[in-house]
C-alpha cells in the first residue's frame, strides 16, 4: 500500500490489520537511519532496509506494508497478493495529516509530531512537483506498470461502524 503523506496509509492498514487478521509494517520504520543529536535524517542503505522487509515477511503468514517508498514497495511487489494506490488529493491528505493521532512508533510524545505538522504539510503540498519516489508521478508509474490485482482509492474509507 502507497501513496502520499496523509493518504491514510497507516489508517487503511490498521483497519485490514484488525479485520483480516494481518501483520503491519510502516516503512518508515526501515527506510531510516536512526537520527543522532538532532542530525538530518537520512535514508538507510536500500539493502538493510530489503533485509529488514525480508525479514518482517519471511516471519509473518500474511502481512501489510505500507509506505510512500517506492523502492521498498517495488521490493514486496511479487510477493503481495494486492497493491493499494491511495491516490487522495492535496487538500484531503493536509486535513488527514491536522489529525492524525498521535503515532508513539515514530515520536516521543504528540507534542513532538505536533511540532513536525508544519514541515509534514509542506512535504504534502510538494507531492505533485517532486520527481523522486516520493512523488505522485513516481507512485501513478508503478501503479500503472504493477500487473497483479490492484486498486486506487482517491478518497478515505469510513472507518464508521454501524
Amino acid at each position: 500500500m502507497f501513496g502520499n503523506s496523509g493518504s491514510g496509509k497507516s489508517t487503511l492498514a490498521k483497519r485490514l490489520c484488525g479485520t483480516e487478521g494481518l501483520s503491519h509494517l510502516d516503512l518508515d520504520l526501515v527506510a531510516w537511519l536512526p537520527v543522532v543529536d538532532g542530525d538530518i535524517p537520512k535514508r538507510m542503505p536500500i539493502s538493510e532496509s530489503k533485509q529488514r522487509v525480508e525479514s518482517f515477511m519471511s516471519q509473518q503468514k500474511s502481512w501489510v506494508i505500507e509506505g510512500c517508498y517506492i523502492d521498498l514497495v517495488d521490493l514486496v511487489s511479487e510477493k503481495a497478493t494486492e497493491m493499494i494506490f491511495l491516490d487522495l488529493n492535496e487538500q484531503a491528505c493536509k486535513d488527514n495529516a491536522k489529525s492524525r493521532p498521535w503515532e508513539p512508533y515514530k515520536y516521543e510524545s504528540k507534542a513532538a509530531q505536533d511540532a513536525n505538522l508544519a514541515m509534514l504539510i509542506e512535504w504534502i503540498s510538494q507531492y505533485y512537483q517532486r520527481g523522486d519516489e516520493f512523488s505522485h508521478h513516481s507512485h501513478l508509474a508503478f501503479f500503472n506498470r504493477y500487473t497483479g490485482h490492484k486498486t486506487r482509492l482517491v478518497e478515505n474509507i469510513s472507518t464508521s461502524v454501524d
